[in-house]
């Protein structure tokens, strides 16, 4: 399973819904020009679209973009609505219980499911 690393120190969380079809690109200019920081920091950078069901998060890695992209089934990603920042700082432990389904916030999971491929 490939998963960003939980001992990351540095994760921004980027509240505004943003248009999936962005990819590397168009994700390193929003974490430079309205989240403020480097894209090539090491730093990973968190984006959700505007029903909450897709995720890309942007990580610098020596000599490349890396964006991983998780799309949920029946559920959504539990994003910080009553906040006033624009950008929120997590921890990897805490973006991890986030792709997991938990509302970081409360601590509730998301259903698990599960399906068959065969009839």
């Amino acid at each position: 399973m490939l998963r960003p690393d939980r001992g990351i120190e540095r994760v921004y969380l980027h509240r505004a819904p943003v248009d999936m079809r962005k990819q590397m690109d168009g994700l390193s200019l929003l974490a430079r020009d309205v989240i403020g920081r480097d894209p090539l920091s090491g730093s990973l950078f968190v984006f959700v679209n505007a029903r909450r069901n897709k995720l890309k998060i942007l990580l610098w890695e020596r000599n490349g973009f890396v964006v991983w992209y998780k799309r949920l089934e029946r559920d959504y990603f539990h994003w910080p609505r009553s906040r006033t920042e624009s950008v929120l700082s997590l921890t990897g432990e805490q973006l991890n219980w986030l792709l997991d389904g938990y509302d970081v916030w409360r601590m509730k999971p998301h259903e698990v499911l599960h399906f068959s491929v065969l009839s």
